[in-house]
């Protein structure tokens, strides 16, 4: 096992863990946790979540890059990976915190070992409060939640329907006394009905990255360095990308980039839901 599995004694918990009225008695990790100092944010959505959920997902932690802030989530399909992908992309420590233990063979979701490898080769960490070997059951998806929250300084809420089980993180983050942040989403859509209500009932609002520090209480930089671009772009993401040193509709940008036409489209879907572009006014531009 190239990351071994450890045992964390209460003492070197996150500092907020600690103070919450349930913690665990005992942790255990795999990987490196973040550096002292920096914020956690715990990210979480909707498993069913949508082309729009995800590319605004990407979008707000791109613009977290160069902070001292990592990405807290529970590995599950839908928003949570979204996170902590977009967390690796551009450099961000992040950590998943799962309801099975961290030993390869009980990983949950299975179909995720991948991301849970990468987070591990990134210098990110899996946290469990199982010693394992130890498969998920359905009580434990609360418990894992409640460290999510516990441990984290605020919890932005991304896409929740009216019954999500996100929003049981959302209440825990409450009852813990941090802050709930939520991203609006279209009236009528059933994968925003949840948010939206959060944000009725007082969560707040979130349209930029700067928002988010501000939760944290991180002031913004004036001028912000500018991240480098993920590493494991396809060969035709980057074409596109270098070919966008202006607002371009999508034919011009085809042919500047020398691509065919479904190589370009693929390309482009990919580089819109990872929120390394943005189309405006009928224009795709670089984020």
């Amino acid at each position: 096992m190239p990351f071994p599995i450890r045992q964390l004694l209460s003492k070197d918990f996150p500092p907020l863990l600690r103070e919450i009225p349930d913690k665990p008695k005992m942790l255990y990790v795999r990987g490196t946790m973040p550096p002292k100092g920096h914020k956690m944010l715990c990210v979480v959505g909707s498993r069913a979540t949508s082309p729009y959920g995800r590319r605004v997902c990407a979008q707000l932690i791109s613009g977290l890059a160069g902070y001292p802030v990592a990405i807290i989530s529970g590995m599950a399909l839908g928003i949570d990976s979204e996170a902590h992908k977009a967390a690796m992309d551009v450099g961000l420590s992040t950590v998943a915190v799962l309801p099975s233990s961290c030993d390869d063979t009980s990983i949950y979701p299975s179909t995720n070992k991948p991301v849970a490898a990468r987070i591990l080769s990134r210098g990110g960490a899996l946290l469990s409060e199982e010693r394992g070997p130890y498969k998920a059951m359905i009580h434990d998806f609360p418990k894992r939640n409640r460290l999510s929250a516990g441990m984290s300084d605020a919890a932005l809420i991304v896409e929740a329907g009216e019954k999500s089980g996100t929003l049981i993180t959302a209440r825990l983050a409450l009852d813990y006394n941090r802050e709930v942040l939520a991203v609006p989403h279209e009236l009528g859509r059933e994968t925003g009905a949840g948010v939206n209500r959060l944000i009725r009932e007082g969560a707040t609002l979130v349209r930029t990255a700067d928002d988010i520090l501000q939760a944290l209480g991180i002031k913004p930089l004036e001028n912000p360095t500018q991240h480098t671009l993920p590493t494991d772009l396809s060969e035709q993401e980057m074409r596109s990308l270098h070919a966008l040193t202006e607002p371009l509709v999508r034919d011009e940008l085809i042919a500047r980039a020398g691509l065919s036409a479904q190589e370009a489209n693929v390309a482009l879907s990919s580089l819109l839901i990872r929120g390394l572009l943005t189309e405006r006014l009928g224009k795709i531009e670089r984020v």
